[in-house]
Order: C-alpha cells, then sequence, then structure tokens
C-alpha cells in the first residue's frame, strides 16, 4: 500500500457504509454513543454548577473577588477535569474502562462547541437564530453518535469489512471499493470516522483527503437557471434557449397512504406514558418498527433522488444558477410546508455547492432571495407588481409575452450568468419597463437587541474576531458578563 503524499488539488471528503453488526458488536455501538451522552452531559453540569454557585452567593451580597471563580468550557480543560473525575464520580465508576476514551472525548468536544456557539450568539459574534444555554441530553432522544480521532482505524482488504478502535472489525452492508481503491493507490487518508445510528441502522463515516482531480464537465460553456418548484422539482433553462422539466418525485405522497395505515394501527396499540411511567407493550414496538421503516424509506428515496439530480446537474454545465430561498420562512406555510420538505430545496442548494466547487471546478451563482424572478419578464424585462402563487401562467402587459411561470422564472435566472451579477435583477441591468406601482421587495437592516453587541453580520459593523486561544478567553469573558 502506497503512502499518501498531501498534493495541489487534495479534498476532504467522506464515505458512509452501512453496517452490519453482530450482537455483541451492537451492544458496543450502544455503550459507546451512550458514553459520549454521559461526558457531554457532565460537562453541562460540570461548568453549569459554577454559574448556578455565584448566582446563589450574589443573593448574600458576597463581595465579587470572592465568589466561585468560573469553571472554562474549552476542550483541554474539560478533558483535563474530566480525566480527574471520572475514577471518582459515581456516574463513571465500575464501566468507563468499558469503552474506548474516544467516546468521552467526543462528548466533551460536542459540549465545548455548543458552549461556544451559545458565547458567541450571546455577544452577537454568530450568525443566526439565537443559540441558548447547553442542556442535558435525554437517553431515549439523544441521536446515537460517536466519533474516532486516533487508534485503528482502516477499511480491510477483503473490501467488506471495517476497523475501528475498540470495537474490532465489522462487516458492511456494502462493499467498501471506493474507498478502498484510493487507499491502495495512495491517493486518500482517512482522518477519522464516526459511528451513527439513523433510519433503522448504523453507519461508519469515514473523513478522509482525497486527492481529486477536476473532471470535465459535457457543457462547460452553458449556464443553466434554476428555478425550484413544487410542482415541478426543477425547471432548468440554459443559455442555448432549451428549457427542462424535471418532475418532482414525491415520495412522501406516495408513502402517505401506507403511512397513515402504519399510524393507525401504532396508536391502537398500548403504547408508553412518561407521567404513569408505562412501557410500551411488544406490539405496540412491533408496530412502531414498522412504521419507521415507511419513514425511512422515505429518506431513502429522496437522498437517491437528490444525489443523482444534482450530480447529473453540476456535471453538464458550466455555471449554474440558483436562488437563495428562505426554505425556514416557507415551512411555515402550512399548506405547503409538507411538500416543501420533501422537495428538499435545501439540500439540493448544498449539494451542488460543493458538487460543482470540489468535483468540476465550475461556478455557481446564487440569486438573492429578494429578486423577482417570477415577477420579471424575461421578454422585455418589465416587472409586475403583484404576481399570485395560483397564477401559473405568466402574461406581459407590455410586450405582451405568455409564457408558463416556472419557465419565465428560469430564463430570468440563467441571465444573471451573462450579467455576472448575483441578484440585482435584469430589469436593473437593462433599459426596460416597469408595470406602475410596482411593489419590489428589499431587505432592510433590523435593530440589534438592547444587550446585544453589533458583530460579523449584524447593523453596526464587523469587529475583527481575536484566533486561537486569545479568542475563546475572549469570547468567554465576554459572555460570562452578560450572564
Amino acid at each position: 500500500m502506497k503512502k499518501f503524499q498531501p498534493q495541489p488539488g487534495v479534498v476532504v471528503q467522506a464515505y458512509r457504509f452501512a453496517l452490519d453488526p453482530n450482537a455483541s458488536q451492537e451492544s458496543s455501538l450502544h455503550s459507546h454513543c451512550g458514553a459520549a451522552r454521559a461526558a457531554y452531559n457532565w460537562a453541562v453540569g460540570w461548568v453549569t454548577a459554577s454559574w448556578w454557585q455565584r448566582r446563589a452567593e450574589e443573593t448574600y451580597d458576597i463581595p465579587e473577588a470572592e465568589l466561585t471563580p468560573w469553571r472554562p468550557w474549552s476542550l483541554p480543560s474539560l478533558r483535563k477535569a474530566f480525566n480527574a473525575a471520572k475514577k471518582t464520580d459515581s456516574r463513571f465508576a465500575g464501566w468507563w474502562e468499558e469503552n474506548s476514551k474516544e467516546a468521552y472525548s467526543t462528548g466533551l468536544a460536542n459540549a465545548a462547541a455548543a458552549f461556544d456557539n451559545h458565547a458567541k450568539s450571546k455577544i452577537g459574534r454568530r450568525r443566526g437564530k439565537r443559540v441558548g444555554a447547553p442542556r442535558f441530553k435525554v437517553k431515549r432522544k439523544a441521536p446515537l453518535a460517536c466519533r474516532f480521532t486516533t487508534g485503528t482505524i482502516r477499511v480491510e482488504g477483503d473490501g467488506r469489512h471495517v476497523t475501528l478502535p475498540r470495537l474490532g472489525t465489522i462487516r458492511t452492508h456494502e462493499p467498501t471499493a471506493k474507498l478502498l481503491t484510493h487507499v491502495r493507490a495512495g491517493t486518500a487518508r482517512i482522518l477519522s470516522a464516526t459511528v451513527r445510528h439513523e433510519r433503522g441502522r448504523w453507519f461508519a463515516s469515514f473523513q478522509v483527503e482525497v486527492k481529486r482531480d477536476l473532471a470535465r464537465v459535457a457543457r462547460p460553456e452553458v449556464a443553466v437557471g434554476v428555478d425550484l418548484g413544487v410542482k415541478s422539482l426543477a425547471v432548468l433553462a440554459d443559455s442555448t434557449g432549451e428549457i427542462r422539466t424535471i418532475s418532482n418525485p414525491r415520495h412522501y405522497d406516495g408513502a402517505l397512504k401506507r403511512l397513515c395505515r402504519a399510524s393507525r394501527t401504532v396508536s391502537r396499540r398500548r403504547g408508553p406514558d412518561r407521567r404513569t411511567g408505562r412501557k410500551p407493550s411488544k406490539r405496540w414496538e412491533k408496530a412502531n418498527a414498522a412504521r419507521n421503516k415507511v419513514h425511512h424509506r422515505v429518506a431513502n428515496l429522496r437522498e437517491d433522488a437528490l444525489h443523482k439530480f444534482t450530480t447529473a446537474l453540476a456535471a453538464e454545465y458550466g455555471t449554474i444558477v440558483i436562488e437563495d430561498l428562505g426554505v425556514t420562512g416557507m415551512l411555515k406555510n402550512r399548506r405547503l410546508a409538507r411538500k416543501i420538505a420533501d422537495a428538499g430545496f435545501g439540500e439540493i442548494r448544498r449539494r451542488l455547492g460543493y458538487k460543482t466547487r470540489q468535483r468540476h471546478g465550475t461556478r455557481i451563482i446564487v440569486a438573492s432571495r429578494w429578486y423577482p424572478s417570477s415577477k420579471t419578464c424575461s421578454g422585455c424585462g418589465a416587472v409586475k407588481a403583484k404576481l399570485p402563487l395560483h397564477v401559473r401562467t405568466y402574461r406581459c402587459e407590455v410586450c405582451g409575452l405568455v409564457i408558463d411561470r416556472d419557465d419565465n422564472a428560469g430564463l430570468n435566472l440563467v441571465a444573471l450568468a451573462a450579467t455576472r451579477t448575483t441578484g440585482t435583477g435584469v430589469a436593473g441591468d437593462r433599459d426596460t419597463l416597469t408595470v406602475s406601482n410596482p411593489r419590489g421587495a428589499d431587505q432592510k437592516t433590523r435593530a440589534i437587541r438592547p444587550g446585544r453587541k453589533a458583530g460579523p453580520g449584524r447593523a453596526g459593523g464587523a469587529i475583527p474576531a481575536p484566533r486561537g486561544k486569545e479568542a475563546r478567553d475572549r469570547t468567554q469573558a465576554e459572555a460570562l458578563t452578560l450572564w
């Protein structure tokens, strides 16, 4: 086996394989994931204990200098404290040696990341929704996952087994030839492995450095505009004038009848009751497993369809233009939420992003979510004031163009590739006419909530962020002052 030599063109990607563990291996997998959860809960309790202790001491008018010191939440600090407590803590005594140290390191690393995200969100250095303080993970709800970064991590030469620390050699449900070929040729190096239980079975994901040569696309000079929708999954309008429609598979709707029948069966069985402590019956567990099997099949079909669609799209065009859809807000529409979630708009954009960049080196343009692709006439550039969702045919009052609504949006999106813009709009780039009193949506800067500082991505300007240990200490100190 050749030794891996990092070279230009090396990318980090994941290889995921389904596992077929035996009874003892499955028990060990559950034990490792449970150990990660226990270490996470210990870290949350150890850090927050000092918070509540200080609050209690403040009620007794104890001076600031005499209060209980804050406990750090950096990963090195958590590891040092955990190693000192695991031999005496009753929660770990007698069983912590049964699992790999990587299991506990996984929980501590997740806790450190959770506290860091909370601190950055509290002082305004993290974009997105406000992140609350870490909470304890419940056994029945916590996802089963464990990450290995050291030890024996490899794929076996037979192509049907993988070896992980303390877990040993586990048979895979599918061949590992794709990864094994790179490892034997010396063009791949395994960085870490993560075992996870989802969709009713165990998976092993290998994070690998792979030397990948960019593959040439079939039509490098052609640009395409992708308009995602519910009626049809996507409308592809390229720069040559060709328009194609990708039908929506509607996997969830196809399984809805079987899912309703399985759910009725579950409702007629004696299920668990947390208020009274009642445990589920065997018949309920069997019926619930049958219902979950339907959900898992739908998820697998959706993932397979999205991978095939995005792979084919990235391998054909040199430039792809796609909209920046506000999927979170769209899911609040109770009439369309189920169909939007089934289509997977967010996954399509995410997968197109890394497949165009890492596999083909092509360009992807993301149009602003405020760009009126459906309201703009693809012929003359006139913008309508209103275009309700139920109106599926676009009729231009200026030039008389009559075209399908989705086809019109696709043509407007592909026009952005020629103007090299990220969503200013076709009407702004041409001398176009606009319908009277246009209602052009625009994004407005929101005011900062009281008590929050301006940071990157917020009103008030960006603050240069420190790096390394200085950044970690500064973030923790500023967050604790607001506690």
